[in-house]
């Protein structure tokens, strides 16, 4: 079984827009059309059992209805392997209730991107849902590290994670790209000793760029076999989930990537499969 611990996709309406505008301010192409059909036929090509799909509301009224709308996704799809995430802003004032909500929806767990949030993670707005998130058992999961569109901000730095996990204890977080994308030696510096789940999006081999853009070749490289194998060694493969970040980077080079590394067998199915299912309690 391989479990996808990072997805994304977008209403069928706009899916086409939005993917483009995506694209094009990251300067990279994408590798499905960003709609549920998209993901599921991705998903049948490379052989993926389960997607969590990670929502960002970029606006506090888009809470409850993407809220709704996984539950109403998760029901309908669950058994073609989709499991999606509910969202949360850091603006949303009845956090507490519509946590409360959605862990009655059944969901598991939220998905926060401080950056397209306009807010630190180490900010008092997060620490509060983050808190109330982990006394309802609710995963989070939060982009981590700089971010492709948007050079030069800094809203959630390995710094910021730790001053999280320091403040609200042990919970289930996990910090997308590996920890901090493109943070990586800071992350092993800052995050070494701390209890948390890391997920392998979109920080793996190379990007791959539009050619209507231009790129140094030095920025397309992601984390190579041996700072990966750093990763596993510092953390521990039980704490490393698979995740392409779909529609953004290629499922089946992601998966072969992991299938490659000079780590063990047990390792490589611990990071494909068991961390996800143990922690979505599948």
């Amino acid at each position: 079984m391989i479990i996808d611990f990072h997805t994304h996709i977008f209403p069928e309406k706009i899916s086409a827009e939005v993917v483009e505008k995506l694209s094009r301010t990251s300067k990279t192409i994408p590798f499905s059309d960003g709609t549920l059909n998209g993901l599921i036929n991705s998903m049948q090509k490379s052989e993926i059992n389960f997607s969590v799909i990670l929502p960002v509301a970029t606006h506090i009224a888009q809470v409850e209805k993407i809220n709704n709308s996984a539950a109403d996704i998760n029901e309908k799809f669950f058994e073609r392997g989709i499991i999606y995430f509910a969202s949360m802003h850091p603006d949303f004032e009845n956090y507490r209730a519509e946590l409360s909500r959605i862990k009655n929806l059944g969901l598991k767990g939220i998905k926060v991107h401080p950056v397209y949030q306009n807010k630190n993670l180490d900010d008092k707005k997060f620490l509060n849902i983050f808190d109330r998130a982990a006394e309802l058992d609710l995963i989070v999961v939060t982009h981590a590290g700089l971010d492709i569109g948007f050079p030069g901000v800094v809203s959630c730095s390995p710094k910021m994670s730790r001053n999280v996990i320091e403040k609200i204890g042990n919970f289930k977080f996990v910090l997308a790209h590996m920890g901090g994308w493109k943070n990586w030696d800071e992350v092993l510096i800052t995050l070494a000793d701390k209890k948390i789940f890391l997920d392998t999006s979109f920080s793996t081999g190379k990007i791959h760029p539009r050619k209507d853009f231009s790129w140094n070749d030095e920025d397309l490289n992601l984390m190579d076999e041996k700072k990966f194998c750093e990763f596993v060694k510092i953390f521990g493969a039980e704490k490393i989930l698979f995740g392409t970040d779909s529609p953004w980077t290629s499922p089946t080079e992601s998966i072969n990537f992991i299938k490659k590394i000079p780590v063990t067998d047990d390792d490589k199915k611990k990071i494909l499969e068991l961390n996800a299912k143990n922690l979505l309690n599948l």
